[in-house]
């Protein structure tokens, strides 16, 4: 909204300084300013107000060193991220811009699903939350309107061409319209193409930052790190110079998305502030599941979604974790009648933790890891 003022008082009043606004430079330094004075000074109120209203978390005994003492810690923290994030964003941001308005529904609609997720465990006692099949149906929900949104969109453009980044190759661009080249199919099968890929990656990446939220920072941090990437990847892919320079897809009017980022990652250091160990607060399903559907989303959003493999590879990990630990469990249990495990405990994180080491020291090599993927992704796009 601010954005819109200061772009209409520049033009009709021609005041000094209402041009520095045009400059996504300059807004998206005040979103992740005005994120973390947000998250570090909504934080305290909001941690006070849940501790009051006994809003703790649900503690099960897993064996974990030091896992009954986080018994109580307040939970649904994750309303602090999303006002950190969203408030800047309005703020700052070009409202009419379809990739704007793309991160602001998931950012709503997947929080709100969180919430509710976090509201049945704390206020109805129910330690599963919301049921599996109804949090799947809802992030297919959401994805088909990113799906939608996106490719309907004059803006977006994505109908005119589906192509995609394909990383580490020369010709690295892919069209999804190739897969279905052999049906002679029109537009609306590239269409379901591209929907069929939106719901896998925000479904799973989604799921991955829920189940890398086990430990204090530890989802936080990493996506932090993820969102210093995006904004990276987003800056240059929305200037023509740079893209042209680095001869990567060029996505007209996607630099807006750069503000957003900005307070995405402001939002997620300031959460560092009351999350890192010992944690004061959770984020809950609340932040978990809105994060990573807001990852997915932007990568998507800068036909970056390829990359997610190795930009997210701590949330793939951890996915992979699970999977492979549920089905050989299976398995074996078929097979030689009782079940065995491949870790000592799923996710990858409580392994670990399992074998004794402290939680400090898994966050920290994590986010190291985290980092390193992080550098991977920027590099590739200069290494074909």
């Amino acid at each position: 909204m601010l954005f819109h003022l200061f772009q209409y008082l520049d033009a009709v009043y021609d005041l000094p300084g209402m041009g520095l606004f045009q400059y996504i430079s300059f807004r998206a330094a005040t979103a992740m300013f005005l994120s973390l004075v947000v998250s570090i000074g909504l934080g305290q109120a909001m941690i006070y107000k849940l501790q009051k209203l006994q809003i703790g978390e649900q503690v099960r005994d897993l064996g974990l060193a030091g896992q009954m003492e986080k018994k109580g810690t307040p939970t649904m923290g994750g309303l602090i991220i999303l006002s950190a994030i969203l408030l800047p964003t309005v703020l700052l941001a070009d409202l009419t811009n379809i990739y704007v308005q793309t991160m602001i529904v998931v950012t709503v609609f997947l929080g709100a699903i969180g919430f509710i997720d976090d509201y049945i465990k704390v206020f109805k006692k129910n330690k599963d939350g919301l049921a599996g099949k109804f949090k799947v149906f809802g992030q297919v929900g959401v994805s088909a309107i990113v799906a939608s949104m996106l490719w309907f969109s004059p803006q977006a453009q994505i109908s005119a061409g589906a192509v995609t980044t394909m990383p580490f190759f020369k010709d690295n661009q892919f069209d999804y319209a190739w897969l279905v080249e052999w049906a002679s199919a029109g537009d609306w099968a590239v269409y379901i193409v591209f929907l069929i890929v939106v719901i896998f990656i925000v479904t799973a990446v989604s799921n991955g930052a829920n189940l890398t939220d086990g430990m204090d920072g530890l989802a936080t941090g990493t996506s932090a790190i993820i969102g210093v990437t995006l904004a990276v990847l987003a800056y240059v892919s929305g200037n023509t110079i740079f893209a042209d320079y680095l001869g990567v897809m060029y996505i007209p009017q996607s630099g807006e998305l750069v503000i957003f980022i900005a307070a995405f990652i402001g939002a997620c250091i300031g959460f560092l502030w009351y999350n890192a160990y010992p944690a004061q607060v959770f984020m809950g399903d609340t932040g978990s599941l809105a994060l990573g559907g807001i990852i997915a989303t932007f990568a998507i959003a800068i036909r970056k979604e390829l990359m997610i493999p190795v930009l997210c590879g701590i949330f793939l990990i951890e996915n992979l974790s699970v999977m492979l630990q549920v089905s050989w469990f299976r398995y074996t249990r078929k097979k030689y009648g009782e079940g065995r495990r491949i870790f000592l405990m799923s996710p990858l994180h409580h392994h670990y933790q399992k074998k004794g080491m402290p939680e400090s020291k898994i966050t920290a090599r994590f986010w190291i890891v985290g980092i390193l993927l992080a550098l991977v992704t920027v590099a590739s796009l200069k290494i074909r």
